[in-house]
Parts: structure tokens; C-alpha cells; sequence
């Protein structure tokens, strides 16, 4: 039986080395580096290794536990970036596991960083040397849970594990599948970040949309308060009202006519501004001037 990268084996440790032990597994000696010995072994024990190769491309033994064996997915952490080669991913030993580049998007900006997590399984190439490949969408699939409408507007965090031209798919700590739409949001995403946003929809087939957009509620005050400020930066007044066109209310706060005349109306409410003739004041007696 050929030995492979990747793989938990049975071992009988043969004998001690100035660096380590020799073990045997199929009758093929194998090195157990001192550095991966968890428990020291006595001359014939059987114990349990698992097989990788070191840095100098030779199959070595470890009795460390990985994260995940050949063949396996799970979810790895990211813990070095190299431009051209990829993503260094933790397998719980020695030697960090390989996500090359060509599994990575185009744009670098979409690449993971260091602490990001990657759904991913061990495979071999062409050397038989380990490397990992991202999961694909029907990988997902088989680990997801559907959502409940409960979920509905609750905050959730998970991870991204795609990105396309107009959002990114999510894999939720809670195990559903999600998306969010590139206009839900105004954070550049990168595949491997920690997410965190709001449900704005289960659907009936069970997957969230999502949305980093804050609350309807939150979204009118912090556009009130921009108003507000901006009126007393101009003195206590300004010549735009619930009645001024689109283009200019887009152009001068950036945001709609449909926001700005909820956050105008939340002001005159609350009647801290009023307007007339064509200006909004901050109103007389108001105690935040």
C-alpha cells in the first residue's frame, strides 16, 4: 500500500533518532520529528500519526491532530497570504496547508486576510502533495439547515465563501445559506470574511437575504442629526425643503428625496426646525442651538 499525505495511519515505533523516532507504517520507516511528538512513545508501541509532507517534500509523521484528513471538508483558518501562491491555511500541525491561488477571485482586494475562515477540502496534486480546494455550492448545500421566518430581521454573522459581480453568497453561523446584494451593503467583501448583518427576508426556499444597512429607525435619525447639523452650520437655516427637487437633495446630502423628507418630517415632529417660504429654520426656542 502506497503511503499518502494526509491520511491517520497506525505506527510502530521502531527507534529513537538524535531528532526524533523512527516509525513503521505498511513496512515503509516514516520520521517523527521531535517537534511532532505530543506524548514521547517507548521502542514498540503502536500509535496513531498522521501523515503530511515537510518542508523538504518528504512524507513525515506527526501525532498532532489536524482539523481536517484527505478527502475531509471543514473550515480552516487563514494564517499567511502570499501573492502569488495563495492563502496558508491552519490544519491544526506543523505545516500550513496550501488554497492556491488559481481557487482564489481575480481581483486581490477579494482575497482573505489573516484570521478569515475558508470552507474547504484536502486534496492532492499532481506530487501527491496536500493542498486545499474552496467548497462549491453543492458542498454547501449538503451542510446547510433551512431558515425559520423567525430569523426575520434578526442580526446574524457568517461567513463569505463566494463573490460575484453582483453580491456575495454567505454561509451563516447558524448554518443557512445567504446572500447579500451588492446594493445591501457599502463594505468591499473578500471571500473568508466574518460578516455581520441583519435578515431582511427568509425565503421560501429556506435562504436568507441579507442586509448591512441599519434599520429603517436608525437610518432616519442618523439622516435627521446630518440635517440638523447641516442646518446649524449655516446659521440656523438652510433654502431646501420637502419640496425641493431630487437631483439637488441627491447632490447636497446624498441621499433620496423619499429620506430626506422622512428625516425633515422626524425634525418637525420633534419640532426642532420648521419651514417657511421656502427654507427649513431650527425652530425658536429650540435647546440643542
Amino acid at each position: 500500500m502506497k503511503l499518502e499525505a494526509g491520511t491517520k495511519e497506525w505506527a510502530r515505533v521502531e527507534r529513537k533518532a538524535p531528532f526524533g523516532y523512527f516509525v513503521s507504517i505498511e513496512n515503509t520507516d516514516v520520521l517523527l520529528h521531535e517537534s511532532d511528538v505530543v506524548e514521547a512513545p517507548e521502542i514498540g508501541d503502536d500509535i496513531t500519526v498522521y501523515l503530511y509532507h515537510d518542508h523538504q517534500d518528504r512524507l513525515a509523521a506527526t501525532q498532532m491532530e489536524p482539523h481536517v484528513l484527505l478527502g475531509d471538508f471543514g473550515w480552516l483558518e487563514v494564517v499567511d497570504i502570499h501573492p502569488r501562491m495563495g492563502a496558508f491555511l491552519d490544519n491544526g500541525i506543523r505545516k500550513d496547508v496550501l488554497l492556491p491561488a488559481d481557487q482564489l477571485p481575480e481581483l486581490k482586494s477579494k482575497w482573505p486576510k489573516s484570521g478569515d475562515r475558508v470552507y474547504i477540502q484536502l486534496e492532492h496534486d499532481k506530487q501527491g502533495r496536500l493542498l486545499a480546494v474552496l467548497g462549491r455550492e453543492e458542498d454547501f448545500e449538503e451542510i446547510a439547515e433551512p431558515a425559520t421566518p423567525d430569523l426575520f430581521n434578526q442580526d446574524i454573522s457568517g461567513y463569505v465563501y463566494k463573490i460575484i459581480k453582483i453580491g456575495a453568497f454567505i454561509m451563516t453561523e447558524g448554518q443557512h445559506l445567504a446572500f447579500l446584494h451588492r446594493d445591501e451593503t457599502k463594505e468591499e467583501l473578500r471571500v473568508g470574511q466574518l460578516l455581520e448583518a441583519r435578515v431582511s427576508k427568509v425565503r421560501d426556499d429556506g435562504r436568507l437575504n441579507l442586509s448591512t444597512k441599519p434599520r429603517k429607525e436608525v437610518s432616519y435619525s442618523q439622516d435627521a442629526e446630518m440635517i440638523y447639523a447641516y442646518v446649524k452650520q449655516r446659521g440656523g437655516r438652510m433654502p431646501y425643503t420637502d419640496k425641493t427637487a431630487p437631483d439637488v437633495i441627491l447632490d447636497k446630502f446624498g441621499i433620496s428625496k423619499a429620506a430626506f423628507k422622512r428625516a425633515l418630517g422626524k425634525l418637525m415632529k420633534e419640532r426642532r426646525v420648521n419651514q417657511e417660504d421656502g427654507w427649513t429654520y431650527i425652530a425658536p426656542g429650540d435647546t440643542e442651538q
